[in-house]
């Protein structure tokens, strides 16, 4: 089943797991796409062999997409742009890439994560490094789904947040098939913040899972992880409920108990006694939760909010906290309402 839009001229910035498979996904919608590579050897390969060995095995690109290294031709012309590079990189390759963008172009988010260093969040960043026009009308993709059941075809659903209903609209129809339905979403904030902390509760819930805690402290790191994902999204303006939504207690609950989940798989290594070194230098695929921890922990001190599972996870990241004796801390805190 192809879109209900015409065929759209679209780029995929990124060519990870989930740029790949979401280059799969708008040519099975019907869409000339083109993928665009870090690195002339890697773009060189992948279009030969047109199969992304390294990051998506097993799936092959369909006919109708292109794969380069040009970053400037692979967004010019060009009715729809994917951003899906690691958030760190969205400054540099998007930035790079903002002169050659058509001023009619919709710029679709599919990175998860916060600045480091500015606090920010994509929505404005995409404020500094793009015309106000493009800024505008972008739109913010999060929800709960592996790169690898996308690009199998499996049922999928996920949420679409923008500031400009008609450019959302276009997009939802752009991207919906038979197997993949978009929701549309006003709050980009939360969106944004739930995609973004949900990674470090998944670290979290991994920690518990590789020390041997068991289901029932998986169930509360989720539930009281949603708490804190509130809490801090709403200080910043979103709204409660989608927290409740796709983006939040969905992507949340995914990331947090499913088996390819990288950030649950860092938190199930530091549980079982691995340092961040170790970790860090067998992953080839980023973990956007072990940037995000850090951002996550300064904002929420900046904001005067109550993020203990943050604070235990920064603890144990980037200060080198022993994984039990850290966790435990959660175990010990004041008693309190549910409600706080």
């Amino acid at each position: 089943m192809t879109s209900s839009i015409p065929p759209q001229d679209v780029a995929v910035i990124g060519a990870g797991s989930y740029g790949t498979c979401l280059a799969i996904l708008m040519a099975t919608a019907g869409h000339r796409t083109t993928l665009w590579c870090r690195g002339a050897d890697a773009a060189a390969e992948l279009r030969a062999g047109r199969e992304n060995t390294a990051y998506l095995p097993g799936y092959p690109l369909p006919p109708s997409v292109d794969v380069t290294a040009d970053l400037e031709h692979a967004v010019r012309g060009k009715a729809i742009v994917l951003g899906v590079t690691p958030s760190h990189a969205i400054r540099d390759v998007l930035g790079r890439a903002a002169p050659a963008l058509d001023p009619d172009v919709v710029v679709v988010n599919a990175s998860k994560g916060l600045e480091e260093g500015t606090l920010a969040t994509i929505e404005e960043v995409y404020r500094q490094i793009f015309p106000a026009r493009i800024a505008a009308r972008a739109t913010y993709l999060s929800g709960p789904t592996f790169a690898s059941e996308i690009a199998a075809g499996m049922p999928s659903a996920i949420v679409l947040a923008g500031r400009d209903g008609e450019t959302c609209a276009f997009v939802q129809r752009a991207m919906s098939t038979e197997r993949f339905r978009p929701y549309s979403s006003e709050d980009v904030v939360g969106v944004l913040v739930g995609g973004a902390i949900k990674n470090v509760v998944a670290i979290a819930a991994g920690v518990s899972d590789g020390l041997g805690f068991g289901s029932n402290a998986r169930a509360a790191l989720i539930t009281r992880g949603l708490a804190e994902i509130t809490r801090i999204g709403v200080t910043m303006g979103a709204e409660a409920a989608t927290f409740a939504g796709l983006s939040g207690m969905g992507d949340l609950v995914l990331t947090c108990s499913g088996d390819t989940s990288r950030n649950r798989r860092v938190g199930l290594a530091l549980g079982r006694g691995q340092t961040m070194a170790q970790i860090l230098g067998e992953m080839r695929m980023v973990a956007e939760g072990v940037k995000t921890t850090k951002v996550a922990h300064e904002l929420a001190r900046k904001l005067g909010v109550q993020a203990p599972i943050t604070s235990v996870m920064h603890a144990i990241i980037h200060e080198g906290a022993p994984a039990r004796e850290a966790m435990q801390r959660l175990m010990t805190r004041a008693l309190r309402s549910e409600r706080d």
